[in-house]
C-alpha cells in the first residue's frame, strides 16, 4: 500500500513538473515571437526615420523652417522609437537562446545594446526638442544667426555621449551576430547585415538623405531576416 501510494506520488510529480516545462516552453515561445515582432519594426522605424526627417541646407532661415516642423518631430521621435524596440528585440533574441551554447555572447550582446542606446538617446532627445526649439525662435524672430546654437548642442559633451554609446550599440551587434550565425536560426546571415549597418550608423550621419534612407534599409533587412527566424524558431516548439 505504501509503496503504490509512493509510486503514485512519484508519477504525480513528474507529470507536474512536465506541464511545468511546457508552460515555461510556451511562455519562452510567445516571448519570443513578441519580440521578434519588435525587432521587425524597429527595422521598419530605422527606415522611416531618414524618409521622414527634413533635409535643409541648416543654416539659414529654411533650415529653420526644418528644424521648426512637426516632420522634425515625427521623424526622430520615429528613431528613439526604433532603438528602444531593438532593446527588446535584442533581450527577446536572448531569452531564445538561454541555454544554449551562445547564450554567452548574447547575453553579451543585450548588456552592451542597453548602454549603448541608454548613451544614445539622450542626444536624440536634445536634437529633436533643441534644434525644433532654435527653429521655431528663428523663424519668429527672422534672425538667422540663431541657427548657429544648433551645432553648439550638436557638438557639445553630447556628442561624446552618442559617438561612445553608438560604438558599444555597434560592438553589440557583432556579438548578436556571432551568436546568431552558431544557430540554426532561418535567415542567420542577415545578422552580418545588421551589424554592418551599426557599425557605420556614426559615418553614415555625413551622408545625405538616399544615402541614410539606403543605410535605413540595411539595418531593416538584418532586424527583418533575425525576426523572421526568430519567429520560424518558435513554430518548432510547443
Amino acid at each position: 500500500m505504501i509503496e503504490r501510494t509512493r509510486t503514485e506520488h512519484e508519477r504525480m510529480t513528474s507529470a507536474s513538473g512536465l506541464n511545468g516545462k511546457v508552460d515555461l516552453q510556451l511562455r519562452q515561445a510567445r516571448q519570443a515571437r513578441q519580440g521578434a515582432t519588435a525587432l521587425a519594426l524597429a527595422g521598419v522605424l530605422f527606415v522611416a526615420y531618414p524618409a521622414l526627417r527634413p533635409f535643409s541646407d541648416e543654416v539659414t532661415l529654411q533650415g529653420a523652417s526644418a528644424f521648426g516642423s512637426m516632420a522634425w518631430i515625427v521623424s526622430h521621435v520615429t528613431a528613439v522609437a526604433a532603438f528602444i524596440l531593438l532593446a527588446v528585440g535584442f533581450l527577446s533574441l536572448y531569452v531564445l537562446l538561454q541555454g544554449t551554447s551562445v547564450e554567452g555572447p548574447a547575453w553579451r550582446s543585450v548588456l552592451l545594446s542597453l548602454a549603448g542606446i541608454g548613451l544614445t538617446l539622450p542626444f536624440y532627445g536634445a536634437e529633436v526638442f533643441g534644434l525644433y526649439a532654435i527653429g521655431q525662435e528663428a523663424i519668429r524672430q527672422q534672425r538667422v544667426e540663431l541657427m548657429e546654437l544648433a551645432s553648439v548642442i550638436r557638438f557639445g559633451p553630447g556628442f561624446l555621449m552618442i559617438v561612445v554609446g553608438l560604438l558599444l550599440l555597434g560592438a553589440s551587434t557583432v556579438f548578436m551576430a556571432v551568436a546568431v550565425l552558431r544557430t540554426r536560426l532561418m535567415y542567420r546571415w542577415t545578422s552580418i547585415l545588421l551589424a554592418a549597418g551599426f557599425l557605420l550608423y556614426v559615418p553614415q550621419y555625413m551622408g545625405s538623405q538616399p544615402l541614410r534612407i539606403a543605410h535605413g534599409l540595411l539595418i531593416a533587412v538584418g532586424c527583418i531576416g533575425i525576426a523572421m527566424g526568430m519567429w520560424r524558431h518558435t513554430q518548432s516548439r510547443p
